[in-house]
């Protein structure tokens, strides 16, 4: 009796396995939690920011404030806050260093007394 239950142990453990295999993909690298074919590349621009490419492969982004009031200056290494200066229709921001130029579709950023972004231009203009 011993010797029969013992067998049917053995043979309902040699069972499961086969029938579990047959239930669907054995796919191990979608378990795995650094496994996987396909690669998601996430957009690094930031929200309601207009994108502005630059001479020498540089960009920078800017999202405006307060309906134009100021601009939010997003640079690859740091984030500053520029307030528009006069009261004209140009559109010169400015934090008492840097100052951003932006005409139309165009960008000039200086920092200091160097040109530190020249003809820039928004993403997608030729």
């Amino acid at each position: 009796m011993k010797t029969r239950l013992m067998r049917m142990t053995g043979a309902s453990l040699t069972c499961i396995p086969l029938l579990l295999a047959g239930c669907g993909d054995m796919n191990v690298k979608k378990y795995l939690p650094f496994g996987g074919d396909t690669v998601q590349e996430r957009s690094r621009a930031p929200v309601n920011a207009t994108e502005y490419q630059c001479a020498a492969g540089k960009r920078f982004y800017v999202r405006t404030l307060e309906g134009g009031s100021a601009v939010w200056l997003i640079l690859p290494e740091r984030e500053v806050r520029l307030e528009k200066l006069g009261s004209d229709s140009a559109q010169r921001y400015s934090n008492g260093n840097a100052v951003l130029e932006i005409n139309g579709n165009e960008a000039t950023l200086k920092d200091g007394a160097a040109i530190s972004f020249a003809a820039c231009k928004t993403a997608g203009t030729p």
